[in-house]
């Protein structure tokens, strides 16, 4: 009873945590969201234990459907594909991700269709057709091999393109207890498939080492590392009484209390790493750059993103990047080499988009029209 009580925590705890990364937008980024769907995978995977335990897919033999999907060659899927999008794009766009998918769909495709009989009676596997089901067997095995072997142990060189050292150490940390977990199941599924050997206490074992996972992600992952990156926004996000709705999970996204806005200084790391990005990087030079793509770079949401603008600089996202645009055309301004430019050509490798915005966004910042800029600087 009590171990039970212990499982079905720990996935109402994903499931919740899941949907919070997901819909908030402390939290919610493209890199989370696989962190989100891996909580989900570890939730379904326990689900299924507890309906084995407690005898369920016999009095509701269609639930065994649930349990015949190979939930768990997901797991090392999502653990890589968190890693390698909270990496630069030119990393990140190397991998073919969707070739990772490959043993999760084949293993629960032969796995349903072999079981198909079992439950609603479709056909019958005569005996000449074993030895082809048996070749399809090794190869879910061979898979099962490369997908929980594999993406993990690759994960390992990936990270070392994690900028954050506290980062590194806590993925590090994830990745390593992942793959401990995913090991240990498969060297005792093998050894329960080929020696018969009876493994439910190993396997009780490991479902409640899922559950440390599932506990210690919501503490140290998100609110002692601060996946938000700012443990103050967590703490009260985490504590608003309209922020997360346990009936309908229904989560607030942009009402961040006063508290939150006053956190947020200067050296918000993510601010950093924006500004490194305009400076460095001359973003702002692209004419379709948006809170968005600036969000993706960053790992986190478009809110927020917003919000460290506003709240470090007091003014919006579009204002705080034409400043930049703006000092640039300043510089061509000043600058000899561009002599032969006019003044739309240089708004227009500065990032504006047409001869409006960039006039009123130059003389937004500067007081000035461009022209009246470049008149009182000959």
């Amino acid at each position: 009873m009590i171990y039970t009580t212990l499982l079905n925590i720990a996935i109402f705890q994903g499931i919740v945590l899941g949907l919070v990364i997901l819909r908030s937008s402390l939290f919610n980024s493209n890199s989370n969201k696989y962190l989100a769907y891996l909580l989900f995978a570890l939730s379904i995977v326990l689900l299924n234990y507890v309906f084995e335990i407690e005898g369920a897919f016999t009095s509701y033999p269609l639930l065994r459907f649930l349990d015949y999907i190979e939930w768990i060659f997901l797991l090392p899927v999502f653990i890589f594909l968190f890693i390698i999008n909270r990496i630069d794009d030119s990393v990140k766009n190397r991998q073919r991700t969707y070739l990772y998918y490959i043993p999760f769909v084949y293993s629960s495709t032969f796995t349903i269709t072999y079981h198909l009989n079992d439950i609603l009676g479709v056909y019958k596997i005569e005996d000449s057709g074993m030895f082809i089901i048996n070749i399809l067997r090794l190869i879910q095995l061979l898979f099962a091999f490369i997908i929980i072997l594999f993406p993990p142990f690759y994960s390992y060189f990936m990270i070392k393109h994690l900028k954050d050292p506290q980062e590194k150490k806590w993925i590090i940390t994830l990745l390593t207890t992942l793959y401990l977990l995913l090991s240990t199941w498969l060297i005792t599924y093998m050894t329960g498939f080929f020696f018969g050997i009876d493994i439910s206490s190993t396997m009780s074992v490991l479902a409640l080492c899922a559950t440390f996972i599932m506990h210690w992600t919501a503490y140290i992952g998100i609110y002692k590392y601060k996946l938000a990156k700012n443990k103050d926004a967590v703490y009260h996000f985490l504590n608003q009484d309209s922020a997360v709705s346990y009936s309908n999970v229904q989560i607030v996204q942009n009402n961040f209390p006063q508290e939150y806005k006053e956190s947020i200084t200067a050296d918000n790391l993510y601010f950093q790493k924006l500004e490194l990005l305009c400076k460095d990087h001359h973003i702002y030079t692209d004419s379709t750059l948006n809170r968005e793509k600036v969000a993706e770079k960053l790992g986190i949401s478009a809110g927020y993103v917003s919000q460290i603008v506003n709240t470090i600089t007091g003014d919006n996202f579009a204002h705080y990047i034409n400043q930049y645009r703006v000092e640039a055309v300043k510089e061509m301004i000043s600058n000899s080499e561009y002599e032969n430019y006019t003044l739309l050509t240089m708004g227009l490798e500065s990032g504006f988009t047409s001869k409006t915005t960039f006039y009123n966004a130059f003389k937004k910042v500067t007081g000035q029209t461009p022209n009246e800029y470049k008149n009182s600087n000959k």
